[in-house]
C-alpha cells in the first residue's frame, strides 16, 4: 500500500431534492472544505434530468472529484421531465451526462482515495431493491403490497420508477447485483473499501422508520454480508431521510442526507453540510464536518 495523507476530505451527502428552492439554493452555497476534497452524492438529486445536471455540474465545478449513485427520484419517469427514457434508458442517459461532466458513475473504474485515511477503493452502487425487506407477518412482495395499501404508505416508485427492459424492478435490482457483487470481488484485497449507494447494504437502518412497511423499497437481503465480505470502512447510504451513524460488525453506516425542507429544519445545526467521511475522528481527534457553507449560514456543526 502507499502512504496516505494530504489534506483533503472525503465528503458525502444525499437526497438534495433541488426541486425545492430551498434546497437548490443550498446546494449554491455547497462549497469544499480544501482543494483536494471529494464529494459523494449518493442519490435523489432532483426529479428531472436538467436539474440532476445542473446539480452535479455545479458541484463538479467545486469539488476535486464527484462521485455519484443514482436514487429512485433520479430514475423516475416524471410526467413534468421532457426527457421521457425509461428504465435502463434512462440510467444509461444519467451515465453518459455525469461523464460529460467528469462524474464518476457505477459503471466507471472505482478511484482511490489517497488522503488521509486512505489509500481506500470508493465505489458508487447501483443495486435498487427487491421487496425482500418485507413488512412482519408478510411472506410475499404481493402480501407486502396489499399491506402497504392498506397502511396508505405506498413509495412512488409504483407509479413512476420503470425497470425497462426488465420485467420488474427486482429482476433489474438481482441483475445489478450480480454485476456489482462481480466487480467488488476483483477489487485488491488489500486496500479497504468505501461503498456509496442510495440504500444500505443491510436492513438494520430501517429499524426506526416511522412506517416500517417502507423498508420494502430499500434495499436487498442479497447485500447483507458486503459489509463483511468487501473490507467496508464505511457504508455510505441517504434514503430515509434520517441522518444518523449506526455500527453493524464493526462498521460504520453512514446516512448523510439532506432531506426535504420540512425535514432538515427542525434539524440543531445549519444545514446542507456534507457528512466526512474520510480521515475519521480518531484520524484527526476532532468531530469537524465536511463541507463548509458559503457565507450567511453560520452556527457550528
Amino acid at each position: 500500500m502507499e502512504p496516505a495523507g494530504g489534506a483533503g476530505q472525503l465528503l458525502a451527502i444525499s437526497d438534495l431534492h433541488i426541486t425545492y428552492p430551498e434546497n437548490r439554493a443550498l446546494v449554491e452555497e455547497l462549497r469544499p472544505g480544501t482543494d483536494e476534497d471529494w464529494l459523494i452524492v449518493a442519490g435523489d438529486v432532483a426529479d428531472t434530468v436538467a436539474d440532476i445536471r445542473w446539480a452535479l455540474a455545479t458541484l463538479a465545478g467545486r469539488f476535486r472529484k464527484v462521485l455519484w449513485a443514482p436514487g429512485n427520484h433520479d430514475l423516475w419517469t416524471h410526467p413534468r421531465d421532457p426527457v421521457t427514457l425509461r428504465g435502463v434508458a434512462r440510467y444509461e442517459h444519467l451515465v453518459a451526462m455525469c461523464r460529460d461532466l467528469g462524474v464518476v458513475t457505477p459503471e466507471d473504474p472505482y478511484p482511490v482515495w489517497r488522503g488521509a485515511g486512505g489509500p481506500v477503493v470508493v465505489a458508487p452502487l447501483f443495486l435498487g431493491y427487491d421487496y425482500t425487506f418485507l413488512p412482519a407477518g408478510c411472506a410475499t412482495k404481493a402480501e407486502g403490497l396489499a399491506y402497504a395499501e392498506s397502511t396508505g404508505v405506498v413509495c412512488n416508485d409504483e407509479y413512476l420508477l420503470h425497470p425497462d427492459p426488465y420485467p420488474s424492478r427486482e429482476d433489474w435490482c438481482r441483475a445489478r447485483v450480480a454485476e456489482t457483487e462481480r466487480r467488488l470481488a476483483e477489487l485488491p484485497e488489500d486496500l479497504p473499501t468505501v461503498l456509496a449507494g442510495h440504500y444500505p447494504l443491510d436492513r438494520h437502518p430501517m429499524e426506526v422508520l416511522w412506517y416500517p412497511e417502507f423498508a420494502m423499497w430499500c434495499g436487498t437481503e442479497l447485500t447483507a454480508d458486503w459489509h463483511r465480505r468487501f473490507r467496508v470502512a464505511t457504508m455510505v447510504y441517504g434514503h430515509l431521510h434520517i441522518p444518523r451513524t449506526t455500527w453493524l460488525d464493526g462498521v460504520r453506516f453512514e446516512e448523510v442526507s439532506l432531506g426535504y425542507p420540512r425535514e432538515w429544519r427542525k434539524r440543531p445545526g445549519p444545514p446542507g453540510r456534507p457528512r466526512r467521511i474520510l480521515p475519521t475522528e480518531d484520524e484527526t481527534g476532532d468531530r469537524g464536518t465536511a463541507a463548509r457553507i458559503g457565507r450567511g449560514r453560520g452556527g457550528t456543526p
